[in-house]
């Protein structure tokens, strides 16, 4: 598989893409997305525009090919839409231009997860619209959707072998998604859940359970936590472990955080507790160096198809730079291999160098 965390083609990102939306942004620091691409320039030189639709994608599709992948899912932290109705309550809003979906389509992805917290930045319609978008292109999606059933109904990803992988899609208010976004009878939203107690866990068992085939293999991806720090709650671990102890979920793919967090191997079931961004438009912007926000990481677990047990994990360092994935340098893999290494040792998993450009994750 090849997981990743939040992809983020809107605003700046939007701006050097074939199609680019209206650049009109609403934020107290920005008034067009072109400012963010001005922030890159400065740091790293005049950017090219309309790209094609590989380009943000880098190095990352090379790595992609050679890994061999029977499923691709990423968190879609961006709005495909036309509309113009941002979200009054918000500040900030991601919006990629239809025309632009190419650039989501060359990375052969299988599922795009949709609940989270700016899904929804250009209302219902906005929704309506990027689902509409991502089903004519291909794209499965989970997470989000017409009323409350649709938005909680898994992706399912076929595989040659005749089983399916089912991927549900969850939004925390941790993360900043309100409980107005939920979906309810009839009208576009999220799937929503109040918190992470043991009766939500239930509650997303049930639904499971209605789903779920004997051979298919379940990944739970859930939008929680706040943007920075390694701290991974009480309550987060808990409710990931009910996941695997009591709803049989394979892998726990969490994201929201900016960077990359701990993993734990439970029972051997990989819980990705922040993915960190993948795709973003933040070049330039200062104030959270010791973080290292510009390293994007590709997760490449290999899970045993039938049991569901994780048989090995790697994880690819990448830098994003002009708007697009390069190879990380050799010191910024050594600073990253160290931390996740001294962040997943609290859950009994160990981050080692397996060769000069992948880490492994042993347990």
């Amino acid at each position: 598989m090849f997981l990743c965390g939040d992809v983020m083609t809107g605003r700046g990102i939007d701006q050097i893409l074939p199609t680019p939306s209206d650049p009109r942004l609403y934020e107290r620091s920005a008034r067009s997305a072109l400012e963010y691409v001005q922030l890159a320039e400065r740091r790293w030189g005049p950017l090219p525009r309309q790209v094609g639709a590989e380009y943000i994608w880098g190095a990352a599709l090379e790595l992609l090919s050679q890994a061999g992948t029977d499923v691709r899912v990423a968190n879609l932290e961006t709005a495909v839409t036309q509309s113009t109705d941002a979200a009054t309550a918000k500040e900030i809003h991601y919006r990629m231009h239809p025309s632009n979906i190419e650039c989501l389509r060359s990375a052969g992805l299988d599922c795009c997860v949709l609940a989270n917290n700016h899904v929804l930045d250009w209302g219902p319609v906005g929704l309506q619209e990027t689902l509409h978008t991502l089903h004519a292109a291909g794209i499965l999606t989970a997470g989000a959707g017409r009323g409350m059933c649709a938005a909680a109904e898994p992706a399912t990803i076929a595989q040659r072998d005749g089983s399916r992988v089912l991927v549900y899609g969850v939004a925390l208010p941790s993360s900043g998604v309100p409980a107005a976004w939920r979906a309810q009878h009839r009208r576009f939203g999220v799937n929503w859940l109040a918190d992470e107690s043991r009766l939500s866990a239930a509650h997303l068992r049930r639904r499971i359970d209605s789903t779920r085939g004997a051979a298919d293999r379940v990944i739970v991806s859930i939008h929680w936590g706040g943007n920075w720090g390694y701290a991974v709650s009480r309550a987060e671990r808990a409710f990931a472990h009910w996941l695997i102890d009591e709803a049989a979920v394979d892998l726990v793919h969490g994201h929201s955080s900016h960077h990359p967090r701990g993993v734990e191997i439970y029972h051997d079931r990989l819980i990705l507790y922040g993915c960190g961004d993948f795709i973003n438009d933040y070049e330039g912007i200062g104030g959270y160096e010791q973080f290292r926000p510009e390293l994007a990481v590709m997760y490449l677990p290999r899970l045993d198809a039938t049991t569901g047990r994780l048989q090995q994990l790697h994880l690819v360092p990448l830098q994003r730079r002009r708007f697009r994935l390069e190879a990380a340098e050799e010191t910024q893999i050594a600073w990253l291999c160290h931390t996740l290494d001294r962040e997943s040792r609290v859950y009994g998993a160990h981050v080692r160098l397996h060769s000069e450009t992948t880490l492994s994750v042993e347990w």
